[in-house]
């Protein structure tokens, strides 16, 4: 992989070319809702996104919801050369989205996160992956959450650090864990202490270890993502041949 350390907001640019992915190449998108939503959004989406939208009882959050779906549909239609309104999509039983088989020939991949104001999407060509992003707010639980989900290396990991750098560790720690497990592709169906990711400032975004399975954490990679000031991100890949691109959504979208 070309890029270690943290991607951060000065490299997240705006393509100057028409845009395509293979093997050797991870790209990752990233978007702010407020600014890619509009009402004709709404007609890129299917019937069961439509009502999806519909459950959520704020504004916001259902303008934000239609956003990101709207704007996946226009990114995977741009790669694929097809109308957002054909694309199908399919999930297996951890709820991973994926192309519905008519897609299948194209062998792309993707993988989507949002929260607050802004969406991520990963995509690749015959490479399993996942991103996770989140929004960093104080949780009175921390600790506690830290406790029930993350291993005994990882809480020993994030004690050791001064208070000042425990919230971001804690964040960093989640997001590479939730990454991880959705380019496994099983959800929580993945004990969450059962694995070890770095979290202490400084070092790489990296798998350190799988319980019961030596040789696993060498078959993944992890990058730190950070897509404005505030949050923290991380993407997880299969295979370490790869070199990761990032690029900033700006497109719009008016129904004709």
């Amino acid at each position: 992989m070309v890029m270690r350390g943290s991607v951060t907001t000065a490299i997240w640019c705006l393509p100057s070319e028409p845009v395509v992915t293979c093997h050797s190449e991870v790209h990752v998108w990233c978007a702010l809702l407020s600014k890619a939503y509009n009402p004709d959004l709404i007609s890129l989406l299917v019937d069961d996104e439509i009502i999806r939208a519909g459950k959520f009882h704020l504004s916001r959050d259902r303008e934000n919801f239609i956003a990101a779906r709207g704007v996946l549909r226009m990114l995977l239609g741009r790669y694929l050369n097809t109308d957002p309104r054909a694309l199908r999509f399919c999930y297996n039983a951890y709820g991973k989205p994926a192309l519905a088989s008519e897609f299948c020939s194209s062998d792309l991949r993707f993988n989507i996160s949002h929260s607050n104001d802004i969406a991520v999407y990963a995509i690749s060509t015959g490479r399993d992956l996942g991103i996770d992003i989140e929004y960093m707010r104080p949780l009175p639980d921390q600790d506690s959450i830290a406790e029930q989900f993350f291993s005994p290396k990882e809480v020993a990991d994030l004690h050791s650090l001064p208070l000042h750098l425990q919230e971001t560790a804690f964040y960093t720690c989640w997001t590479r864990k939730e990454a991880y497990i959705k380019a496994m592709g099983k959800g929580l169906s993945i004990d969450l202490d059962e694995f070890d990711v770095e979290l202490r400032p400084g070092l790489p975004a990296s798998l350190l270890s799988v319980k019961n399975d030596p040789g696993e954490a060498a078959r993944w990679s992890l990058q730190e993502l950070i897509p404005a000031d505030g949050y923290v991100g991380a993407l997880g890949v299969e295979g370490h041949d790869w070199k990761l691109k990032c690029w900033q959504w700006q497109d719009g979208y008016h129904a004709s």
